[in-house]
């Protein structure tokens, strides 16, 4: 099954009554009026939703605004759980930054304006994404970084965001970027030298040691 399809169904049987209301509210701006009545449960939003390509696998941010909205810590964390999920099937660079937000969002703190400046995301942005996040410092870092990734899409790698942390004098969250890429490259050389083909004398060592004796019985 499509693991953010089972995501939405989810999140969809999480929803109060109450809850249900206020996303309609919130996708006013989004769905006609006629589309909001036939809403019965989040299911049918959230297929308006997808119909209208508001909402994908790739582009979750709305879901995420959405549960903010609500507060609900629960369901942010499956989504949280679904895009660690597609971070590990992604390509590698893409897998790298987002482990280096995960470490931005985690340390930054309220330095994150000067980071977005830094890293050429406008005033008009920073006040808009604290306008969406107002209680959130955690999603507005997390905001900032995606608007910065969306608008620079081949210039977004772990350097630029590293020579960024630096120009802020943020070193230390630099730093903890390149020891945690150091650390996943050094598991993945692990991983392969434990993994690798193993050479023709220890093929015929565990075959004999495993199958029978020459001569003797199978």
């Amino acid at each position: 099954m499509d693991p953010f399809l089972v995501l939405l169904h989810s999140v969809s049987t999480g929803l109060s009554d109450d809850e249900l209301t206020e996303l309609k509210f919130l996708c006013r701006g989004r769905v006609g009026k006629r589309k909001l009545e036939s809403v019965r449960c989040g299911l049918d939003l959230f297929a308006v939703l997808l119909e209208q390509n508001e909402l994908d696998a790739e582009h979750t941010e709305l879901l995420r605004e959405l549960l903010v909205s609500l507060r609900r810590q629960d369901l942010l964390q499956r989504l949280d759980g679904f895009e660690a999920g597609a971070a590990g099937r992604a390509p590698p660079e893409e897998r790298e930054l987002r482990a280096a937000f995960d470490i931005v969002c985690d340390n930054v703190g309220r330095d994150w304006r000067r980071l977005a400046r830094h890293l050429k995301v406008t005033d008009a942005k920073i006040d808009a994404i604290e306008e969406k996040y107002p209680r959130n410092l955690t999603e507005q870092v997390r905001e900032s970084l995606r608007v910065w990734q969306s608008a620079g899409r081949e210039d977004a790698t772990v350097s630029h965001l590293v020579s960024a942390l630096r120009a802020c004098q943020l070193n230390l969250v630099a730093d903890l970027i390149l020891e945690d890429q150091q650390a996943q490259e050094n598991e993945s050389k692990t991983a392969s030298s434990a993994g690798g083909d193993k050479s023709p004398a220890e093929s015929l060592t565990s075959w004999g040691s495993d199958g029978p004796a020459l001569g003797g019985p199978w």
